[in-house]
Parts: structure tokens; sequence; C-alpha cells
């Protein structure tokens, strides 16, 4: 299970530019609204897409999507994990 970012936690890590932030909804959600600099990352594109976009494996990550009950961080997290980024937070 990947383990959680508070709010100020992100916030200051956003501030310091230690962290990059992924969006998990992707596609159009990501087109229509996200936050600054997050890059698009859906679930089913993690295995295609996650080394071009996320190249260094100890980089901190966050991903993030819609709300609490939105399972689609949590899925880019552990899928980032299990491919071997070690620094991955939702």
């Amino acid at each position: 299970m990947t383990a959680l970012i508070t709010r100020d936690e992100l916030k200051a890590a956003l501030d310091s530019g230690a962290v990059t932030v992924v969006d998990a909804l992707g596609g159009e959600y990501h087109a229509k609204q996200h936050l600054p600099g997050a890059l698009p990352l859906a679930p089913g594109e993690v295995d295609e897409r996650a080394a071009a976009l996320l190249p260094d494996r100890s980089a901190a990550i966050v991903t993030y999507c819609s709300n609490p009950a939105c399972a689609n961080s949590g899925q880019v997290a552990d899928r980032l994990t299990a491919l071997g980024y070690t620094n991955v937070r939702k």
C-alpha cells in the first residue's frame, strides 16, 4: 500500500520543486482541469508511459485523482512502485 501525503506536505514539496505530480485521471479529465505541472498518467497507461514520463525511479512522485473515493491514484502509485519507483506517495 502506498503512503499518503498530506496537503501541507504536498504544498511544501511543490513550493520547493522537490516533487513530480501525476494526475491519475489523465486524458480528457486532465485536459479540463489539473494541478499546474501535473503529468497525466491513467492506470491503464502506466506500463507503457511511465519510463518516458518519469525516467528517475528515485525521484519523489505524488499521484492524485478527483477525490478520496477515486481509486486511480492508488492504482497508479502501486503500479509505479511495482515497476521499481522508490519514492511514491498518493
